[in-house]
């Protein structure tokens, strides 16, 4: 196995789980290896769950990926990547601890149990099924942020019988 074919993998897996596109990325590509401690050597099959912090991601993306990302890009790492999983349930968050305050440095994630058994057949003659059932239990998150904006829309009759939906904010 070649990492660039892991991080390419990766990438595809995003994409079919209805990830939104601000997330079908290497950075994703790599957050998503790293919960499954999946370095180049080791097949979809191996995959497994440990716990991990933002931090110890990006030091493993350096470390068997080789990629190196800045200390001040956590954050980015956080919010642009981690939270999307935790919302799409891929990941679960201190799951260990589920009271830790959300500003403690020892925050953890873990793929989620259904997530790990699903991305486990990737590549196997399983995956196509595996993944038609997986969907079909949860909403992916494009849909997700798609119904949360259309419940935030506000009606607006801008003449007799003719109505519009405006999204809060400055218009």
């Amino acid at each position: 196995m070649s990492s660039s074919s892991h991080i390419t993998d990766s990438h595809q897996i995003l994409i079919s789980l209805g990830l939104p596109r601000a997330q079908q990325n290497e950075r994703s590509a790599l957050c998503l290896l790293a919960l499954l401690d999946l370095t180049p050597e080791k097949s979809w099959e191996q995959a497994h769950n440990p716990l991990v912090g933002i931090t110890p991601i990006m030091d493993w993306a350096r470390s068997h990926y080789k990629k190196d990302y800045a200390p001040n890009t956590r954050e980015t790492v956080r919010r642009q990547t981690m939270h999307q999983f935790v919302d799409a349930g891929i990941a679960l968050y201190n799951p260990d601890n589920p009271c830790r305050p959300v500003n403690s440095p020892k925050a953890v994630y873990q793929i989620s149990p259904a997530a790990l058994t699903l991305l486990r057949s990737f590549g196997a003659t399983s995956w196509h099924d595996n993944l038609t059932t997986y969907l079909s239990g949860c909403q992916t998150l494009v849909a997700k942020y798609a119904k949360e904006r259309e419940q935030n829309r506000i009606p607006v009759q801008i003449a007799p019988g003719k109505t519009i939906a405006l999204s809060p904010g400055h218009h």
